[in-house]
């Protein structure tokens, strides 16, 4: 039932397994130039239980930035063998460098995650990430292949290529982003194929923060069971935490990372089961580790066990970053908010796009929403009367009214990555 046996250690087991591997994080991070001058004088002495992570200084993103290339790391250049970085599109990318042990581990992560949801050896796995610098395409490759899976490198795009592979190969395991998933089970039908008799029975979603909506909806239309899962590159990859079969939240990995969830504004904990900023510190890597790293990303603990025995807490689905909070006539909206109405509208297709524009001095949002084939009919008056519709249902949600555009299926460009999902064209008109 359990990849391995920390899937169920005691808690008092798992929380002295962190203290110790805390402590030994903190003495390899300080060979790093960055950590020898943020932690200079810290006594390891002062690591007594878990709770003690607070004496700790965080660690942003522009902290990395700022020691861009080679200031995080704690071992001779030689001693590693991958890079990974961010695109680097708004400036200095973040780097992160891997030992081979980061790596088996990293793995080994990944490989446990895929097993929680129900991989086993015997699936075959057409992995439809990009591959390169993201994390997603390579993490998810070797985890499988450390689960003894049939490996298939597809990459991201060309649909007609992956429909083949799938039905020549008997593929049941797809790791997709949700983005694409929706637009792929679009091009299956197209295809002529019904998505019921293929052979698939999971696929493994995440890269991109999106709805439970979402994934009701891609579980829908592929016939599949859509399983969420979390990571990013400053903590490997993915595999950081994932769900297991009953679907009721992510198991963060915690013989490898310690999470906290803070009030983004004050930096204190929050109470259990209340939003917040989750907050992550590394405890098995050697090569880059990295201590109280604040992600940005909203989420919560869900409080009590899971059902399946694993004793590791679990995350709620990312609800946004803290950063990508649009605040419109002194309202406070997450993109979220909006995809979580539009997914509930049968009438609505796969993609939408936020974007956010001036008219005169005054801050406006348009919202651009593809609409199925049946549902685009001549009828003016059909289509006003939806449009109103869903004008009506976000402003029950986000409490202001967007101009709602409706457009054709499959008419809203695609990214080659995650989603674009909001434009800011405030400066541009």
């Amino acid at each position: 039932m359990y990849y391995d046996s920390v899937e169920t250690l005691e808690r008092g087991e798992l929380e002295n397994l962190q203290v110790d591997s805390l402590k030994k994080t903190i003495a390899i991070a300080m060979r790093s130039p960055y950590y020898r001058d943020r932690l200079a004088g810290f006594d390891l002495d002062e690591i007594k239980s878990v709770a003690d992570i607070v004496k700790l200084p965080f660690t942003t993103k522009d902290d990395l930035r700022s020691q861009y290339p080679y200031g995080l790391l704690t071992l001779p250049r030689e001693d590693y063998v991958r890079l990974h970085a961010s695109s680097g599109t708004t400036g200095t990318p973040t780097a992160v460098f891997y030992t081979q042990a980061d790596l088996d581990r990293w793995a080994d992560l990944v490989a446990r995650s895929m097993y929680a949801c129900g991989c086993r050896k015997s699936d075959v796995l057409q992995n439809m990430a990009g591959y390169g610098l993201f994390t997603g395409g390579l993490g998810f490759h070797y985890g499988s292949e450390k689960l003894g899976m049939i490996t298939i490198p597809a990459g991201a795009g060309n649909t007609k290529r992956q429909i083949k592979l799938i039905r020549d190969f008997n593929v049941t395991v797809m790791h997709i982003i949700p983005s694409f998933a929706l637009y792929f089970a679009s091009q299956v039908r197209e295809a002529g194929f019904d998505p019921a008799e293929m052979p698939w029975r999971i696929a493994l979603i995440g890269a991109e923060p999106h709805t439970e909506e979402t994934r009701r909806k891609i579980e829908e239309m592929l016939h599949i069971k859509a399983y969420n899962s979390y990571g990013m590159s400053e903590l490997n990859g993915p595999g950081v935490a994932f769900e297991c079969t009953e679907q009721s939240g992510m198991h963060i990995w915690e013989d490898a990372y310690i999470p906290e969830i803070i009030n983004p504004e004050t930096g204190e904990h929050v109470e259990e089961g209340e939003i917040g900023e989750l907050v992550m510190t590394t405890i098995t890597r050697e090569g880059m580790p990295i201590i109280r790293y604040r992600t940005r990303d909203l989420t919560r603990f869900i409080p009590g066990q899971c059902p399946c025995g694993r004793t590791h807490r679990r995350i709620d689905r990312i609800t946004g970053r803290a950063d990508d909070m649009m605040i419109l006539k002194g309202v406070n909206i997450y993109p979220m908010q909006i995809e979580q109405c539009l997914m509930s509208m049968p009438e609505v297709g796969h993609n939408y796009l936020i974007e956010l524009y001036k008219e005169g001095l005054t801050d406006q949002m348009r919202v651009k929403v593809e609409i199925k084939d049946e549902f685009f009919v001549e009828d003016m008056r059909v289509l006003q009367g939806l449009q109103k519709k869903i004008a009506k249902r976000l402003h029950s949600e986000i409490l202001i009214t967007p101009r709602v555009e409706l457009v054709m299926h499959d008419s809203i460009p695609k990214s080659p990555g995650k989603a674009i999902r909001v434009k800011d064209l405030r400066n541009e008109e």
